[in-house]
């Protein structure tokens, strides 16, 4: 039998608290031969559940509950930019050096990454705090847009639905894909049933009357701009749901992904083609900072804009000395 530590600080989500009991009970329940036994262990300090409904919080253990846990799994929490509780740091690097996994779900990465354990490690967390965990944590390989990223003994998700996708990734290591599979369809399935029914008939009636082609043509003439999921569901005049199956039937992307893709390709050429300064390529290719279009880049190409541009220059690209200031084109 497995025991997972599941280690909560004060402000973790309600939903994130009660997850992982959700999907290991399911497996045990389903599957005899998984067993897993879950310890939530309160972080000192730990007395509610966050907004907007928190409730008061007790646990029969604290920090001792990581002391022989195969498993340690940080939840989110409220303060995750603050120095962690007295006595978390030194309890997660104890649980690493007696060989323990340890897995974080959202903002918990913050404070699996104040241990310095992901350091040199890729890492991910919620989408929306990608940026910022990489300028707190600059040793960190951070992946923005990574449901799951797995370096060595640790595991670091977004977070979706409360920590699923953590608890059906160790699922899925400890047990295999089958059983991860078929626990994700028990808990997730029942509830859209009826209505991927209804979705897959629009979705094939619009597929057959129009393609994305007009969409995506509208994105790649707006990459300068802040364009968010419901700007393009709204040009696509189609659902969320719907535009993201459309997208990865289409491109391979989610709308998100293809919007970052061209934006970094737009970037590259610009790079490539022009001698604009790299804090006006972040801004006509929609990037928040020219330090969110670095983290990007080197992802994509495993180098930085400026070091990009001069290897492109050195080799005979073009260059375009003048900028008429005109909006980003196709890339």
């Amino acid at each position: 039998m497995s025991v997972i530590a599941v280690l909560a600080l004060d402000g973790v989500p309600g939903h994130q608290l009660t997850t992982p009991g959700l999907v290991f009970g399911t497996a045990c329940r389903d599957h005899h031969d998984v067993r897993y036994e879950i310890r939530l262990c309160a972080a000192p300090g730990l007395r509610a559940t966050g907004a907007p409904a928190p409730l008061r919080v007790g646990t029969p253990l604290g920090l001792e509950g990581l002391a022989d846990a195969d498993i340690v799994l940080v939840l989110g929490h409220r303060g995750y930019r603050d120095e962690p509780p007295a006595g978390v740091l030194a309890a997660l690097r104890a649980a690493a050096d007696r060989g323990s996994r340890i897995a974080a779900v959202g903002t918990g990465t913050f404070t699996l990454a104040a241990t310095g354990l992901l350091d040199g490690r890729r890492a991910t967390t919620g989408r929306r705090h990608a940026e910022e965990l990489a300028r707190l944590h600059p040793r960190i390989d951070v992946e923005p847009l990574g449901t799951a990223v797995e370096d060595g003994p640790f595991l670091t998700a977004a977070g979706v639905f409360g920590g699923m996708d953590v608890c059906l990734h160790i699922l899925g290591r400890d047990h295999g894909r089958r059983v991860a599979d078929e626990t994700g369809r028990e808990l997730v399935t029942p509830l859209h049933l009826y209505a991927d029914d209804v979705r897959e008939t629009i979705d094939r009636e619009i597929t057959e009357s129009v393609g994305l082609e007009p969409t995506l043509r509208w994105i790649e003439t707006r990459l300068h701009l802040p364009l968010t999921l419901s700007d393009i569901a709204n040009h696509a005049q189609t659902s969320i749901s719907s535009l993201t199956r459309r997208f990865r039937a289409h491109t391979g992307l989610s709308p998100l992904q293809y919007l970052l893709r061209a934006r970094l390709q737009e970037a590259q050429r610009l790079l490539k083609e022009t001698d604009i300064p790299i804090e006006r390529v972040a801004a006509r290719t929609g990037f928040t900072s020219p330090a969110a279009l670095r983290l990007h880049f080197r992802t994509l190409t495993g180098t930085s804009p400026r070091a990009y541009r001069r290897a492109h220059h050195a080799s005979g690209g073009q260059r375009g000395g003048r900028d008429n200031g005109g909006e980003p084109g196709r890339p």
